[in-house]
Formats: C-alpha cells, sequence, structure tokens
C-alpha cells in the first residue's frame, strides 16, 4: 500500500511527457506548414486563444540572449527566410479594413449627385440649344413656319392624291391656293387699313376732344392747364427722341427685309415639305442609331398627326373667334371691323395672351371711336365669344391630341416669347404639345420592350391548372 501513491505518481509524470511530446509534434507541424503558408499560422496563433507568447517553430521560447538566440532552439535550426514577414502576436488589435469610398457616401448623398450632374449637363445642352436658335433665329422660325403651314395644306394634298391627281400636281395646286389665298387676306387687311386712316385718325381727335371734357367735368379736379402740361411734355419727348425714331425707322427697312427673306424661304420649305416630305422623314430616320430608330420611327407619325390636329383646330377656333367678334364689332359700328377681325385671327394662334390683346386692341378702338357704351358692348361680344370658345370649342375641336395644361400654356409662350419674340410665342404650344406625344409614346414603348425582353414566367398559369371539361360535354354545365 506504501508504493500506491508512487506507482501513481509515476503513471502521472508518463502522461505528463507524453503530452509533451505530442505537443512537440504538433508545433513542428504548424512550424512545417507555416513555411509554405504564413497565413496558416496566424490561424493558428488565434486560435490558442491564450494571450501566452508562443513558442518559435522548434517549441522553444524566445529569450534575450545578447546573440539572438532562442532559449532551447536547437543548434541545427533551419534559418528563416530573409525576406518573410513575420506573423503578428497573437495579442495584437485586429485592424478592420478600409471600407470602399463609395459606400461609405450615405444614400441620399449618392442619389442627389447623379441627378444634380445629370442636370447640368441638361441645362448646359438647353443653354447650347438656345444660343444656336438665337443666332439662326430667322431660319429656325422659317423652318417652323413651313411645318405648320405644311401641317395645315398636307391634308388636301392626301385628299387630291386619292383622287387620282398625281402628286406633283396635287403639290403646286394646294401651295399655289393656299399662299394665293393668304396673300390676298393680307393685301385686302392693309387695304381696308389705309381707306380707313383718314376716318379713324378724325374720330381718334373727336374722342381724345371728348376725353379731356370728361376730365374736366370728373370728380378728380383736373385743370386744363395740366391736360396742357401732359400734352406738351409728350411733343417734347417725342421731339427729344427724334434720333432714336429715325433709327427706329431704319431698323424697321432691315425688319421687313428679313421679314420677306423669312416669307421666301418658309414658301419653298413648304414646297418640298409637301411634295417629298415622307422622303425627307426616311432620311432623317437613317441618321438616328440603330437602336433607337424603332421607337422613332413610331414617335414621328405620332407627333405629325398631333401637330396637324393643332393646327386645323386653332384655324378653325381662330375663324369662329374672328367671323362672330367682328359681326359684333360692324353691327355696333366700329371702324375697322374687317382688320380687327383678321388682327384676332392672326392673335388666336397665341394661346390665352393673343384673345387678351386682340380683345383690348378692339374694346381701345371702340372706347376711342364709339365711346364708352360702345367699347363695354365690344367687351361683352369678346368674353362671350372667348367663353364659348374655350369651354365648348376647344375640347370638341382640338380633343385630347393636343392637351396641354394651363400652366405649360403659360410658361411655354413666356419663354417663346422672350427668346424669339411673336414667332416664338406662336409656336412655342404646338411644340410642348408635340414634345409631350413624342415622351408619352417613348416612355409606353420602353415599357413594352422591357416586358417583351422579360423571361416568360416559370410554372404553371392559371389556364394549365383550372378544370377543363370532357371531350363532348356541354360548356355550360
Amino acid at each position: 500500500m506504501s508504493r500506491l501513491p508512487q506507482w501513481v505518481g509515476g503513471l502521472g509524470a508518463g502522461l505528463t511527457r507524453i503530452a509533451e511530446r505530442l505537443e512537440d509534434q504538433r508545433r513542428r507541424a504548424e512550424a512545417a506548414a507555416a513555411e509554405s503558408d504564413p497565413e496558416e499560422l496566424r490561424r493558428a496563433e488565434r486560435a490558442d486563444g491564450s494571450g501566452a507568447p508562443r513558442d518559435d517553430a522548434y517549441g522553444a521560447s524566445p529569450g534575450p540572449y545578447p546573440d539572438g538566440r532562442s532559449t532551447g532552439a536547437p543548434e541545427d535550426a533551419p534559418h528563416q527566410p530573409a525576406n518573410s514577414v513575420p506573423a503578428p502576436p497573437a495579442y495584437a488589435p485586429a485592424v478592420a479594413p478600409r471600407p470602399d469610398p463609395v459606400a461609405a457616401v450615405p444614400w441620399g448623398v449618392r442619389v442627389a449627385a447623379e441627378a444634380g450632374w445629370r442636370l447640368l449637363v441638361l441645362a448646359g445642352t438647353i443653354w447650347v440649344l438656345a444660343k444656336a436658335i438665337t443666332s439662326i433665329q430667322l431660319v429656325v422660325l422659317a423652318f417652323v413656319a413651313a411645318l405648320l403651314i405644311t401641317a395645315l395644306l398636307q391634308p388636301t394634298v392626301a385628299w387630291l392624291k386619292r383622287r387620282g391627281v398625281p402628286r406633283g400636281l396635287a403639290t403646286a395646286l394646294t401651295f399655289i391656293a393656299g399662299f394665293v389665298i393668304m396673300g390676298l387676306v393680307g393685301w385686302f387687311v392693309v387695304w381696308q387699313v389705309q381707306d380707313n386712316i383718314d376716318s379713324v385718325s378724325s374720330r381718334i381727335q373727336e374722342g381724345i376732344t371728348e376725353l379731356k371734357g370728361w376730365l374736366l367735368k370728373s370728380p378728380f379736379h383736373v385743370t386744363e392747364d395740366q391736360i396742357n402740361n401732359i400734352a406738351k411734355n409728350l411733343q417734347d419727348a417725342v421731339g427729344a427722341n427724334t434720333q432714336a425714331i429715325t433709327s427706329a425707322g431704319l431698323e424697321g427697312v432691315t425688319v421687313v427685309l428679313e421679314v420677306l427673306t423669312g416669307i421666301l424661304l418658309a414658301m419653298f420649305t413648304t414646297l418640298f415639305l409637301l411634295y417629298d416630305g415622307r422622303r425627307i422623314w426616311n432620311w432623317v430616320l437613317k441618321l438616328v442609331p440603330s437602336a433607337a430608330r424603332e421607337g422613332v420611327a413610331g414617335a414621328g407619325p405620332r407627333a405629325w398627326r398631333t401637330l396637324t390636329a393643332y393646327v386645323r383646330g386653332t384655324v378653325i377656333v381662330a375663324l369662329i373667334d374672328a367671323i362672330f367678334i367682328g359681326i359684333g364689332i360692324y353691327f355696333l359700328d366700329v371702324p375697322l371691323a374687317v382688320p380687327l377681325a383678321v388682327f384676332i385671327f392672326l392673335f388666336a394662334f397665341i394661346p390665352l395672351v393673343g384673345a387678351v390683346v386682340s380683345g383690348a386692341l378692339a374694346c381701345v378702338v371702340a372706347l376711342v371711336t364709339q365711346g364708352v357704351f360702345a367699347s363695354l358692348m365690344v367687351l361683352a361680344v369678346v368674353l362671350a365669344v372667348q367663353q364659348i370658345e374655350g369651354h365648348i370649342l376647344q375640347p370638341f375641336i382640338l380633343g385630347r391630341a393636343v392637351r396641354v395644361h394651363p400652366l405649360a400654356v403659360i410658361l411655354s409662350v413666356a419663354a417663346g416669347g422672350l427668346i424669339a419674340g411673336i414667332g416664338g410665342a406662336v409656336v412655342a404650344v404646338p411644340l410642348v404639345a408635340v414634345t409631350n406625344t413624342v415622351v408619352g409614346y417613348l416612355r409606353s414603348y420602353s415599357r413594352e420592350q422591357a416586358l417583351r425582353m422579360a423571361p416568360p414566367p416559370h410554372g404553371a398559369t392559371a389556364l394549365d391548372i383550372a378544370p377543363t371539361p370532357p371531350k363532348g360535354a356541354d360548356p355550360q354545365d
């Protein structure tokens, strides 16, 4: 019994030596693996987790010997390569990897930046286009006017071709008839103005005298000296600005030449568009990239139908306005009834603004020539006709083809007037209507293309799992 504790102690010592030998073999295996893969050594050190300094690859603990030898290191131990990087100790803190710079930016900031530079590019493109259009304003306005006239006359050419008239003859007849009618209308307006200018001048003088007498009798306590001073100041202002008026007259000659040039250019452009419009459109399609050609080819005819509907509807509405307002002015014995009706017709091509300007002009002429009562009656006629036009005629004639929000109409007319004057105000609304049609079609076209390119759904459909009656059975059962 006295030898039992000794036997147990010897067994424990033997087990301890066996464990030390196994640990030594494990370390030697890790050292051999570290020579080929340093990352494996790092993982082994992290798996240890003791936080104490690890023995080297040969089981010896590092020691502070002056010659750099490690404690217990064998003399014949192979040396590590000179260019190898030692593994970090287990107690070294882990360094977190740096995040991706793009991922570090907040999502909202990235979206704002993406939208911002695209808006800047779009604004720059619009600015360059505006500058280019301003530099060749005469050519652009002539071409747009030719497009509007072609949209008005092209249905007549198509009607003649359906009746068997050759294309060249149908184009020539429509072109000549259209411009002859427009020329006759212009000549008639000028003739009416020249024929009535003397009577209008005398009536204006009488109206000014009546206005002077009304002011003297009004409760505003206006004296005759004040009225004479106002008239004298006006005469002095005209005399002081004689040079400016003369230069404006010279510039007016230049403007007349530019207008004549624009008219000739618009006439020739209209002729070629009427005769060879489809071939010109096919040539334009060849300039479009092949990836977008199909969408543009579908948007073009729809844009042309929108433009044609707008021009024809506007002409009909303007003609109705001019006829009924002109009849009212004529029966109220207001001079220049026909020229005023023509002005109302022309100004109807400027939505919202044109109706106000032409109606105000008719009221002013009636006020100066016929008095306050006639002016109020003209105002009543203008308002009645315009209300019927806005609530009945335009929705019925124009329909949904060219429906544009009133805010878009006001902003487009203002922008067109600032860029190109009256011509820009005239072409602004049809341009917005055509753009609205093109954008709507391209959006629906892109959705259809996305659905067409999408993979077919997997699994059974509703028709596959629906119960089907046997052959010969009544479908109503």
